[in-house]
């Protein structure tokens, strides 16, 4: 007989991971914008996105696309886009990532979401497209930094940055539009501010 205490199907409920690993992704974890001299083995950028497309997006439809800038030129292209404030830090980045969204993601729906007719829903909508693949495209934005938390790397999402810019550089033909920048490395710990305060859980959530 089970007992009010037990779970009515104790096979389903997972254990909780370690506490380590909670403060590598979330406690412990920063946002870096100073960074120590130490490439970003490429191999990590293809697992930080293999982690990350397994997180869940509407329909599967998975419309966040990737530009990994690793070299002098592709960071010289970005400049001119930068908020003052973003460009030393950005520049010192060993990596800095484009996370963008792609206007034609639905054309993929069959393959990725082959159980429904989905693709109709979007062909010749501009407005729902535009909305899945800005909402669906920063829910994977967040996966992919928790992806390289995971692996070891560390992050500095960002805003600051002229879109039209960006895009006339890197997306001229107007398929993919940016959402956010991400810088990656291993990040200098010496240069971090103390974190700043957030919200509690009763300033900000209300159960029903």
């Amino acid at each position: 007989m089970h007992t009010q205490s037990e779970p009515s199907n104790p096979g389903a409920i997972k254990t909780p991971i370690s506490k380590d690993a909670l403060d590598q992704l979330f406690r412990k974890a920063r946002t870096h914008s100073a960074w120590l001299p130490e490439p970003v083995p490429t191999k990590l950028l293809h697992e930080a996105y293999e982690l990350a497309r397994l997180g869940p997006t509407s329909a599967n439809g998975s419309p966040v696309r990737f530009v990994f800038l690793t070299t002098p030129g592709g960071k010289a292209r970005l400049q001119p886009a930068l908020a003052p404030g973003n460009v030393d830090k950005t520049m010192a980045a060993p990596v800095t990532v484009i996370i963008a969204w792609d206007t034609e993601f639905h054309k993929h729906l069959p393959r990725l979401f082959p159980q429904a007719d989905i693709r109709s829903y979007f062909a010749g909508n501009k407005p729902l497209i535009e909305e899945n693949a800005f909402r669906n495209s920063s829910l994977q934005a967040a996966y992919f930094i928790l992806a390289a938390r995971a692996l070891g790397l560390d992050c500095g999402p960002m805003s600051g940055f002229d879109a039209d810019k960006l895009n006339a550089a890197f997306f001229p033909d107007g398929k993919w539009k940016v959402n956010l920048l991400c810088n990656l490395g291993y990040g200098d710990p010496s240069k971090l501010h103390p974190r700043n305060p957030r919200l509690n859980f009763e300033e900000a959530s209300v159960i029903l």
